[in-house]
């Protein structure tokens, strides 16, 4: 019995109990360990019957509701929420929840209020592209804090992942964030790329994430840290914050003004960091002195592989380019200077994981014992061609002479 009930990407409209009830239908909830219904839209009434489903899951892990309100109105869309949230309360198996892509604005969200305040099982929060905007945003936080201080002290928090990024978080919704953060302590993945966050709240985000020892993949592209933020974010990196770190995005961040060394640079260029992999500092104002930096700490971080650095106040003839260049080639890495160069691995990879398939599908060669056949009569070849009939030859002028037409 398969444990994935999947409706995802099918683009369904469920507007009634009986439209979703159709695909429930024969489905046994207690051996339902993931749902996904991405893609599809789900109205009050479907929600509801979901709802009763959910209910009467005991091993679910993963619930994926990802883009499951397109085309809703603002009304719809809390009691849908509800409907689906409130029966996952309490379930001491969900581990991995994604509501990405539904427009709840700040007017939709407190229907999440009762199921993240309580989630204590819950390891990974996906929120991605919600329009949040400051309000619903420190709403949220504010869920997650709740969480975190109903753990008893002799344990841990479960959460380990959030994904809350393109949600207008903004500054309004920093300071929330960031006492959830630090409430929590155990994230390992925290990822809030484009919300609008400037200094002030770049250096109370930066402060709650220097309590999250474990952090190994941190994203904070196109926020604007400026001269505070990028001095808050060196400060915790020199004395060794996130001592774990394999992946960090300070893309798009405005961490220096032209002619200046970046304070976060300069924190990098100490090596305390020996775990990273992946850096990512696109467009963030760098010049020759910074590369040139970065090029001589490659050696202390043996395991970075990759470093996205484009749109720089360099070109890629700059001396500090190709010393970095260099330092990692030394050690098996790379430098991704232009767009070009990652739309060819892209394009690259793509075509590997398609070939993968194809192989993976092809059906496996048996192997056959040729059977042994009468020996039939020789046939003499023919080594001439018989000569050609007259109307075998006025077929081939013709042709000829059809060949030499062009259609103008």
């Amino acid at each position: 019995m398969s444990t994935v009930l999947s409706l995802l990407g099918q683009g369904l409209k469920l507007d009634s109990r009986a439209d979703i009830e159709t695909h429930l239908a024969g489905i046994d909830p207690t051996a339902i360990e993931e749902i996904h219904l991405g893609g599809n839209t789900i109205g009050v009434e479907a929600s509801q019957a979901l709802g009763d489903f959910l209910t009467k899951t005991t091993r679910l892990r993963i619930a994926n509701f990802a883009d499951i309100f397109t085309g809703r109105l603002i009304s719809e869309i809390p009691l849908a929420l509800s409907a689906i949230c409130d029966p996952l309360i309490g379930k001491p198996t969900l581990v991995e929840i994604d509501l990405s892509d539904n427009a709840f604005g700040g007017r939709s969200v407190d229907p999440l209020v009762p199921f993240l305040s309580s989630a204590r099982s819950l390891q990974v929060l996906k929120l991605n592209n919600n329009g949040l905007g400051p309000a619903g945003g420190t709403v949220i936080a504010n869920a997650l804090h709740t969480l975190a201080t109903s753990v008893s002290k002799d344990e841990r928090s479960n959460l380990q992942t959030i994904i809350c990024g393109r949600n207008r978080l903004e500054d309004g919704s920093a300071d929330a964030w960031a006492a959830a953060l630090r409430a929590h302590g155990t994230l390992r993945e925290v990822r809030m790329p484009q919300n609008g966050i400037r200094m002030a709240g770049i250096s109370a985000l930066v402060h709650g994430l220097a309590a999250n020892a474990d952090l190994d993949y941190l994203d904070l592209q196109d926020n604007t840290f400026a001269a505070e933020g990028a001095k808050t974010m060196a400060a915790e990196l020199d004395r060794g914050s996130w001592p774990l770190l394999r992946q960090l995005n300070l893309s798009d961040c405005v961490l220096c003004e032209e002619g200046e060394v970046s304070p976060v640079v300069e924190a990098l260029a100490k090596g305390l960091h020996d775990k990273l992999e992946i850096l990512q500092l696109q467009n963030d104002n760098l010049e020759t002195e910074a590369f040139s930096l970065l090029a001589g700490v490659v050696p202390k971080l043996p395991k970075l592989r990759r470093v996205e650095a484009q749109w720089n106040e360099v070109d890629e003839e700059d001396e500090g380019v190709i010393a970095l260049l260099n330092a990692l080639k030394k050690q098996g890495g790379k430098l991704v200077m232009n767009d070009d160069e990652e739309e060819e691995e892209e394009e690259a990879e793509a075509e590997a994981e398609a070939e993968e398939e194809v192989e993976e599908e092809k059906p496996p060669v048996k192997e056959t014992v040729p059977s042994v056949q009468p020996t039939a009569p020789a046939v003499p070849a023919v080594s001439e061609a018989a000569p050609k009939s007259v109307s075998e030859k006025a077929t081939d002028a013709l042709a000829d002479l059809l060949a030499k037409v062009s259609i103008e």
